[in-house]
């Protein structure tokens, strides 16, 4: 299970919501709008996509106000211009993924958050939180600096009371929210308002060891990256032979590749059930049954190799029976198949590309001067100008005919 609660409490917590309440369950995950989204943003979606298939209610929150408090990562002017880039790209990667939307709500964060109630509620939270322990809820997710800007500080409260405002049960992100939703559990109660319960996703490393960053291009893989850039990549990716540990692509596999062909192995066994689309699996044809995932290798080196989980896979690999330059083959055409419809729908929506260009405008382009006015020299009128003082009094006029 990629994913596990916060406090033992958030499964109580869940459990009693379904068993005495029989009511439909509300969830959120929010995403602030500052770099280009990459492929780690598979992990939360495929574990969203559990929720949706389960009958939650899910909505994905645009936190534009965060995106700006963070250290201007994202300055204000692009903001707007990126919601609609993750609009654009993730309604696009719902859709590649075949997941039924239904139950697929999105909601924009200055909708509510610069409303006066939400302003009062911000306030009282201040009045309460010490600054330690906001500094201490964003260590993980707030970019850390020398000098921290007061915005800083305000990151981990408004991410608090998001769970108030969108009324949800509970909160899903990744593993670096862990302080800000222990921060949220603690003080919520404080204002009033109802303890939630979190749920996390674990990070997927980044293609070059440690985190998968936006900042760092040479350990992700942008959404819409060539297939010459995802081969080039994973190419390139710390993939050390029997080493298990800290290895990006086999916790690529683990963490999206297995979990999504199994779904559409279930979606074809049920002739379409689950999926909008019937997607297939990453498994090569004639593949033994209960195989989840294939990697094709040539003859003279033993064949195809086949796997029915991610347990078996990683062992062949920890044994060297898996060669890294095989499975490094094997994640990146099954990337690319994720990728292909992604690729396509952003070549086809003319809109969507005007909006990349707003939202991530290219550094080194280069500024087209606008030519300067040639300057026409129009000399003052008889009496004025600087040196009208050192002039010779104008002839007087004529005198009129008698």
């Amino acid at each position: 299970m990629l994913w596990r609660p916060v406090l033992n409490h958030s499964g109580d917590l869940i459990r009693a919501i379904l068993a005495e309440e029989g009511r439909t369950l509300k969830g959120y995950f929010g995403t602030a709008t500052t770099g280009r989204p990459h492929i780690g943003y598979f992990v939360p979606l495929t574990k969203i996509s559990d929720f949706l298939q389960a009958g939650v209610e899910m909505t994905i929150l645009f936190a534009d106000i965060h995106a700006f408090l963070d250290n201007m990562k994202a300055p204000i002017e692009l903001v707007g211009h990126r919601v609609k880039y993750y609009q654009a790209l993730l309604r696009a990667v719902f859709k590649s993924l075949g997941i039924p939307q239904s139950k697929l709500k999105f909601a924009l964060g200055s909708d509510y958050q610069l409303s006066k109630e939400f302003n009062m509620d911000n306030y009282r939270l201040c009045a309460t939180v010490t600054e330690h322990d906001a500094k201490k809820a964003g260590a993980e997710v707030v970019k850390q600096v020398d000098s921290a800007l007061l915005s800083g500080l305000l990151y981990p409260g408004l991410q608090a009371l998001d769970e108030q405002y969108l009324g949800v049960d509970f909160q899903f992100g990744g593993v670096d929210q862990r302080k800000i939703f222990t921060f949220a559990e603690l003080y919520l109660p404080r204002l009033g308002y109802t303890k939630r319960a979190h749920l996390m996703n674990a990070m997927v490393p980044g293609l070059a060891g440690g985190k998968m960053s936006s900042s760092d291009p040479n350990s992700k893989i942008d959404f819409l990256d060539s297939p010459e850039a995802v081969k080039k990549k994973i190419k390139a990716a710390f993939c050390e032979e029997g080493t298990v540990e800290g290895n990006g692509v086999l916790a690529f596999v683990e963490a999206v590749l297995i979990p999504i062909s199994k779904l559409r192995i279930e979606n074809l066994r049920s002739n379409g059930a689950i999926l909008d689309e019937p997607l297939q699996p990453f498994v090569a044809e004639g593949a033994p049954e209960g195989t989840v995932f294939s990697i094709a290798r040539d003859e003279k080196f033993g064949g195809p190799m086949h796997y029915a989980s991610y347990a078996e896979l990683r062992n062949s690999f920890a044994s060297k029976a898996l060669h890294p330059g095989d499975l490094k083959q094997a994640v990146a055409a099954s990337i690319n198949k994720l990728l292909d419809p992604i690729r396509k729908a952003f070549e086809d929506d003319k809109e969507w590309q005007e909006i990349e260009k707003l939202a991530y405008p290219d550094p080194n382009a280069k500024v087209v001067k606008k030519p300067k006015k040639e300057k026409v020299y129009h000399p003052p009128p008889p009496g004025k100008g600087k040196n009208a003082n050192n002039q010779p009094p104008p002839p007087p006029a004529p005198e009129a005919a008698a």
